[in-house]
């Protein structure tokens, strides 16, 4: 099927992957179609495939996407070499931020993990655990620092990272904290939390 006039690569799929990736988000992946994908970017369903090789590799490439910008941001944000409790706080700071300015990513990201397939899921689970990792690196150095009391650092990462991914569900600007002030408190408690 041919593109449509004035169509380019370098213009539409990226408006593609912006239409797909806010369909699945509002109204989930099961429930969207590839003809309401099309019908967003103004393409006929057929030309859809110009750009992408089905719906579940277009799943897969969001969430592939939204990690490795994840863990490359991580890389970059340049964490504090000092003591655990700092380090902590950098990657509470940073969580908060880098998913608050991508709502639609994270929620796909975390709720549609049921949707992939075997193979694609591993492939997101293993970008999920690098990440996983590095605050699991920061908890096991405050324990051995002697700053943080955990019983299991696994499971304590895992739950810091929901609580503050749980920012996203809930947090609107203008409201009555701002976010700063959502951080800060946000902080405080992810440091009770560790024993410190």
């Amino acid at each position: 099927m041919a593109r449509k006039p004035g169509s380019r690569a370098e213009i539409t799929e990226p408006r593609l992957r912006a239409a797909a990736l806010k369909l699945f988000a509002r109204h989930g992946y099961a429930a969207v179609s590839m003809r309401q994908i099309a019908r967003e970017v103004g393409l006929q369903a057929g030309a859809l495939y110009q750009y992408i090789s089905d719906k579940q590799g277009l799943l897969f490439d969001l969430m592939r996407g939204h990690m490795e910008e994840l863990l490359s941001a991580w890389g970059a944000s340049r964490p504090p070499a000092g003591d655990a409790l700092a380090r902590l706080e950098h990657f509470a700071r940073f969580h908060i931020r880098f998913h608050a300015a991508r709502a639609d990513a994270v929620f796909v990201s975390y709720m549609e993990l049921r949707n992939l397939s075997p193979g694609n899921f591993a492939a997101i689970e293993a970008l999920r655990r690098r990440y996983e990792a590095e605050l699991e690196a920061i908890l096991r150095a405050g324990q051995d620092e002697g700053t943080m009391r955990l019983p299991d650092t696994r499971l304590a990462a895992m739950a810091l990272i929901a609580m503050l991914t749980g920012v996203n569900t809930w947090f609107r600007e203008g409201g009555r904290l701002s976010r700063a002030e959502v951080e800060d408190i946000y902080v405080d408690m992810v440091r009770k939390a560790v024993g410190a």
